[in-house]
Formats: C-alpha cells, structure tokens, sequence
C-alpha cells in the first residue's frame, strides 16, 4: 500500500480519486499570474506528484491566465489513465490581475474550449463552476443561468461531470435541481469551519466536498494549539491540519498546492498521520474559537 493509499479512496462523478489530491494554482507567477519564477520546478512538481500516486489534480484556466494548464499539459501530457483533472470557469483575469466574474454564454463557452486546448483533451473529466457573486466568499444569488449554459455544454459532450465552487447551501440545492453535481469547492479549513453543516449534508449524500485553502490560502494557519499538537505528535503544522481534514468527513477530498517538491512531499506524508479522538476535540476547538471571535 503505497502512502496515498492510506488517506482512502472517494467517487468524483465516476471516477475513484485518492483523497489527497494536489492544486496547482501555485503554480503561476506571483499573485497567480503570469508565468512561475521556474518553469522547469513547476514541471518536476507535477511529475512528483503524479509519481507520488497522486490521481486528482486541481487546476484551472484563469490561474494565469492558461498558465497552470499549459504547464500540466507539457509535464503529464500523454496523461495516465486514472488520472482526474478538475477545472474550473466563472471568472476571468484582468489586465492587473483581478478576478473578475465571467458568466455570460459566451465567456462560460470559451472558458470549456480554452480548458479543453490547453489541456490538450476532448473532455473535461469534472468543470467546478466558480460563482463570483463575491469575490472574497459565497453569497446568495440564483445560479441557474450560468449552470444552465454548463450543463448544455456537459450535453454536447465537452464535460462529463459538473461541481460547483464558492458557494452557499441554497446553491447548491438550486444546482441540483438543474444538473448532477459531483462536488463542491469552497474555502474551509481547521479556522475556517462555516461549512461545518454542508459537509455533512453532501457527505450524506455521497457527494465529494474540496476544500480550497485547507491550509489557509494566503494567510496560512496560525494556531499555537496546532503548533503544540504538531510538536507531540512529531509532525508538521500543515501536516496536522491536512490530516485532520481527511478525518473530519469521508467525502473530504484534499488539493494542497506548493510549487515546491520538498514541501509537496510533506504534504502528502499527511496521508500517514493517525490523529486519535483526543486530539481531533483539541484541534476542532481551534475553528470554535475563530468563528466565535
């Protein structure tokens, strides 16, 4: 059994994915965008990763913009057979690299074919449509005429599997009235635990939940119980807070991206670490005392 395989398995649409996975946003220049500082270190990255036995990997055609894509394409391409890549569209890049919404049928339409050439496929295995209401975090709003216009072009036989991103539970029910969703993406971690109840409701239904910054994004994890635990426990901080994610719920899916082999190593050692009852009530008091404050 090789480390991935102890973190378990979980069904993504009709694949079978290892549960820690890797995201390459980090890929890309500063800010995610533009090109990385070495291109040849993304290259051995992603080769590491799918080395390592890592089968799901996280990316999209804005992290760039086209960046992260054409990088997995000139590492992986000819891709292995179980490999799953999940991209994502809704958004775009500006000149100054903001993010900004893109959901008309026409920039939703591109998004799939820019995915599909820099990718080099003829199928989109799964397309998290990114919902950019707020760009800092879900907010309420109907999402059925983007998603309409992605489930019209999962019909034409572009993309096999659909999931949403960055949004709220009202979402995700309206969504589900309007085509299968195989995912959800949102920001969630040891601190950041607003998602407590979704994850439940979609673990019940069988349905895959990715958190995005499991490891705190751009202001990573800062905890002096989580610091204490790690140094008992012999291991790193992220290692502890990814471990506990794969604990916190069966269908928890991870994506941790560096651009670092080293520091992609020892983010899939987290795969090894057992964190008995005790010390998953420590660390679950961590995210009460955030959303509490």
């Amino acid at each position: 059994m090789s480390e991935l395989d102890r973190a378990g398995t979980y069904a993504l649409g009709d694949r079978t994915v290892k549960r820690l996975g890797y995201g390459a946003m980090q890929l890309a220049g500063p800010g995610v965008f533009g090109p990385p500082k070495d291109p040849a270190g993304a290259i051995a990255v992603l080769r590491e990763a799918v080395a390592s036995g890592v089968n799901h990997i996280d990316t999209s055609d804005f992290y760039g913009p086209h960046v992260t894509n054409q990088l997995i394409r000139e590492a992986l391409h000819p891709y292995p057979d179980d490999l799953t890549i999940v991209t994502k569209i809704g958004a775009s890049r500006g000149a100054d690299a903001s993010w900004n919404p893109a959901f008309s049928a026409e920039d939703l339409t591109c998004a799939v074919h820019d995915n599909l050439r820099n990718l080099g496929v003829d199928v989109l295995d799964v397309v998290n449509l990114r919902i950019m209401f707020d760009v800092h975090g879900p907010a309420e709003g109907s999402i059925e005429a983007p998603l309409t216009i992605l489930a019209d072009l999962q019909r034409q036989g572009l993309v096999r599997h659909i999931g949403l991103s960055n949004v709220t539970a009202a979402q995700v029910a309206e969504g589900r009235s309007i085509a299968e969703i195989v995912c959800v993406q949102n920001a969630y971690n040891l601190a950041l635990r607003a998602d407590d109840a979704l994850v439940e409701e979609l673990a019940a239904a069988g349905t895959a939940y990715v958190p995005f910054f499991p490891l705190g994004g751009f202001s990573p994890l800062q905890s002096t119980t989580l610091s204490a635990v790690a140094e008992r426990l012999g291991a790193t901080p992220m290692q502890v807070a990814l471990a506990w994610l794969l604990r916190r719920a069966p269908n928890i899916l991870l994506i941790p991206g560096t651009s670092s082999v080293a520091h992609l190593r020892e983010n899939l050692a987290a795969a090894d670490l057992a964190l008995p009852d005790d010390v998953m009530a420590e660390l679950a008091r961590i995210g009460m005392a955030t959303n509490a404050g």
